[in-house]
């Protein structure tokens, strides 16, 4: 039996924060493993051995999102990292994806939605919505360039932000999942970036997911 994906909610909104809890602990496919309400409870309060999706707002009170994942990113802390938000700056938006975060959300949806994207987000996809494309391509107009990527890898990567496997991608494109894999594995080395977060990131940089 595959084990329940352990969930970690850091928001600084009582009432929102222990509503998500009590609703994620009703979905058997997940475990909630904690919560926290600042940035240093949930240094001190996450479990030392990582989690499997870490569910973050933006404004935490006396720090944003963006200084949390940045300490997370240099302790080398496992897990992949949704934004749940009702807003944030677009320049924050560009910094969190830079920093590898595998989601953002807008707090608006439905509680069904939102344990999609955690569920999307476990797997290895990228989730970011569309309403912050366009204000994330915007704020990377002046960004460094970057090795130009070809049709066949912007459309692979375009697939990956809609949060597809590598199975999937590889029956939209016609080809095998091992083709798939041989494809990331070249945008890997060829941008000199480890992650598919990481790889969405450098097409927004380019302009070349939309």
């Amino acid at each position: 039996m595959t084990r329940p994906i352990s969930v970690f909610v850091v928001d600084d909104h009582a009432l929102f924060r222990e509503g998500l809890l009590r609703l994620l602990s009703t979905d058997p496919q997940l475990e909630v493993v904690g919560g926290a309400s600042s940035l240093d409870e949930a240094l001190t309060g996450l479990p030392p051995a990582g989690v499997d999706v870490l569910i973050v707002d933006y404004d935490l009170g006396d720090a944003s999102a963006v200084t949390l994942v940045r300490q997370l990113r240099e302790r080398q802390y496992a897990a992949r990292i949704l934004l749940v938000t009702a807003g944030l700056p677009d320049r924050d938006a560009l910094e969190l994806v830079r920093l590898g975060i595998s989601g953002i959300v807008h707090k608006q949806h439905s509680p069904e939605a939102l344990q999609r994207s955690i569920l999307d987000v476990a797997s290895g996809a990228v989730h970011i919505e569309q309403r912050y494309l366009q204000s994330l391509i915007q704020s990377a107009a002046d960004a460094p360039a970057r090795p130009r990527l070809t049709a066949r890898e912007r459309e692979v990567i375009r697939l990956l932000l809609e949060g597809l496997s590598n199975k999937e991608i590889g029956s939209e494109l016609g080809v095998s999942e091992g083709a798939v894999k041989a494809s990331l594995q070249q945008l890997f080395a060829k941008t000199g970036v480890r992650t598919r977060s990481q790889l969405v990131r450098i097409a927004l940089e380019q302009h070349d997911v939309l």
